[in-house]
């Protein structure tokens, strides 16, 4: 579901490009952290895999704001996870899909050709990546290689909210704040997918894109706040958290789930004082407050393979950038406007 394109569509690799025909490939690069002027375009090194890795030829990438926090290092408790005094990987990126290029030898279930998708912790905005086998699975027949690419992080966070978090059940009622967005664009399909009611809350310019998402109803935010509402829901994915908690509170039923989920906070913690609060909350009250933090699993990301291959789920593509204006990507993202999800063509 395609929304604007900032360059062509992206062709699916040559299965047969081989990374021996050149001893480097193109990445976007930073050796600091800061805004999105660090980002260097270079010619780095082809990684080369390990017994249980797969060296994938990147089609596409997809970004989110979790990529900007890491490149800004802010908040800066994202220090501790990926290098205090600059980035321990220098290129950026988390989600991909491409074509094998190589495998390990002690990989059998993939092999060169195969198109895949998944993510990896060492950078995906380049050439080739590699990636431990078992963070990668098939794309889809029926999945271009820029749909697959916006999957991984953003629809299984919404799958483990929804999911494991809340376990969302047929006939339940579930408000997705930031619906249009990345996360929310992906959490008003699978609560639709799993039966629920499903009420999406986003701009004006956004109504109609929502409703076509499956949205059962939609509350545009410039004319209604949905905690001053009559209606209570079983569950709330609150994607903006635009709400003080016990306003968002105000709209669940009294043993409804809220599922904090911006990552947004302060300069030092990030979303941590909220978690915490949130926490302390639930021992008060029968309603459950669930803040999380989503883990990549390759059997969930089997699940949104299995969705995406059977049409209840789409992801919905905002725009499209080439390799070298990354940067312009991510200033995008960080906005905090984008109707679904940004992916960078390789």
């Amino acid at each position: 579901m395609g929304i604007e394109q900032r360059s062509p569509g992206a062709a699916r690799p040559v299965s047969g490009a081989s990374p021996a025909a050149a001893a480097t490939m193109r990445a976007a690069v930073q050796h600091r952290y800061g805004p999105p002027s660090v980002l260097e375009s270079s010619e780095v090194g082809i990684p080369l895999p390990g017994r249980r890795d797969v060296l994938v030829h990147i089609g596409a990438a997809s970004v989110h704001p979790g990529d900007y926090f890491v490149m800004t290092g802010e908040p800066y408790m994202v220090r501790l996870v990926f290098g205090l005094r600059r980035p321990r990987h220098g290129i950026p990126g988390r989600d991909l899909a491409g074509v094998v290029a190589a495998v390990g030898k002690d990989v059998t279930a993939l092999r060169p050709g195969d198109e895949v998708f998944g993510w990896s912790t060492t950078g995906t905005l380049a050439d080739y990546a590699c990636v431990p086998a078992e963070n990668l699975v098939p794309v889809p027949a029926n999945v271009s290689v820029v749909d697959a690419a916006a999957v991984p992080t953003s629809a299984l966070a919404a799958l483990q909210a929804l999911r494991k978090i809340a376990n969302v059940q047929p006939g339940q009622t579930v408000l997705v704040t930031g619906a249009s967005g990345g996360v929310g664009s992906f959490a008003v399909q699978i609560a639709k997918a799993f039966g629920a009611e499903v009420t999406g809350v986003c701009s004006t310019g956004n109504v109609e894109l929502v409703h076509s998402l499956g949205a059962d109803h939609v509350i545009d935010y410039t004319r209604t706040d949905f905690a001053r509402a009559a209606k209570r829901y079983d569950v709330i994915l609150d994607n903006v958290e635009a709400q003080p908690l016990a306003a968002a509170r105000r709209a669940l039923t009294p043993t409804g789930t809220l599922i904090p989920n911006s990552g947004r906070g302060g300069r030092w913690l990030g979303p941590l004082g909220r978690i915490v609060v949130a926490r302390l909350l639930s021992g008060f009250t029968r309603q459950r407050l669930r803040p999380f933090a989503s883990i990549e699993k390759r059997q969930d990301l089997l699940t949104l393979a299995d969705m995406l291959a059977s049409g209840q789920v789409t992801p919905v593509i905002d725009r499209t950038y080439p390799l070298d204006e990354a940067a312009d990507a991510l200033c995008y993202v960080a906005a905090g406007h984008t109707r679904g999800k940004v992916v960078i063509a390789i």
